[in-house]
């Protein structure tokens, strides 16, 4: 190897140690340090006290009820979230870019708002004569809102570059629609699809601002994680709303390495 080779690799090897290391130190004090210190504080009084927080009746209930719900979140974006990228890049409609354009609202919209938003339009005073505020449905609603752009702005673009050759090519030898889609894009959406969901799920899991007026906050009933340990600050208990925070955490971590999982599993059954 010339020596002209090896000095113009040089820079490059140093350029992609200092981006590792600066991208390294970022995310460790943006995330690896923080989620660390809500260990630490959780643990403040001691093992007893951190079991006694996270096996309450209450704190058991509502980590149930949020993974629960998250999890028919992220289930309903995947099957609804397909479906409107389907019609945004297949169909042609009037108003198709302003439909786009309305998927994002939920990113931009403060989530406080969409709560207030879905409380005036589906609680006591609707002027659809619909009220099912502090219900276990609003929930769902109110997570369906926030959640639903992650699965089509995750299918949308591969969704675009399936290669529309093989889907003409099979419908010419014989093959159904239905066939096509199960057999020859579904497979290239999966990965998306999963990914997207999981996302879905992980918003749903922390989400607050939304759910905090229209559940109610009905302890046993309608009461989510998040708002639950909300409710521990206020009630002077900071130890035992990080212990909460703690295993919402890690249920959270579990279940986005089970989908991560589940889609290379999936990818490898493809090929």
């Amino acid at each position: 190897m010339s020596a002209v080779a090896l000095t113009r690799r040089r820079p490059a090897a140093r350029s992609g140690a200092l981006a590792l290391g600066i991208s390294t130190l970022w995310l460790s004090v943006i995330v690896l340090l923080p989620l660390a210190a809500v260990v630490v504080r959780s643990l403040d009084g001691g093992v007893g006290d951190f079991w006694d927080a996270v096996s309450s009746r209450q704190a058991v209930d509502a980590l149930r009820f949020t993974v629960l719900v998250s999890l028919a979140t992220a289930a309903i974006d995947a099957v609804t979230g397909t479906l409107l990228a389907w019609v945004l890049v297949r169909d042609r409609f009037p108003g198709k870019r302003i439909v786009n354009a309305l998927i994002d609202l939920p990113f931009a919209l403060p989530t406080i708002v969409a709560g207030l938003t879905l409380l005036a339009l589906y609680g006591p005073t609707s002027p659809l004569g619909i009220d099912i505020a502090f219900t276990q449905g609003a929930v769902l609603l109110a997570l369906l809102f926030v959640t639903q752009p992650f699965v089509v702005r995750s299918v949308q673009p591969v969704l675009i570059e399936v290669d529309r050759e093989m889907e003409e090519a099979a419908i010419s030898l014989g093959a159904s629609n239905r066939t096509v889609f199960l057999r020859i894009i579904l497979p290239n959406l999966l990965p998306a699809i999963l990914s997207g969901a999981g996302l879905a799920f992980a918003r749903a899991v922390g989400e607050f601002g939304s759910v905090v007026l229209i559940s109610g906050n009905v302890p046993f009933d309608t009461q989510v994680s998040s708002v639950y340990i909300f409710k521990l600050i206020e009630s002077d208990a900071p130890i035992s709303a990080a212990a909460v925070s703690v295993v919402l955490l890690l249920v959270s971590v579990l279940v986005l390495a089970g989908i991560r999982l589940l889609g290379r599993w999936g990818a490898r059954h493809d090929r």
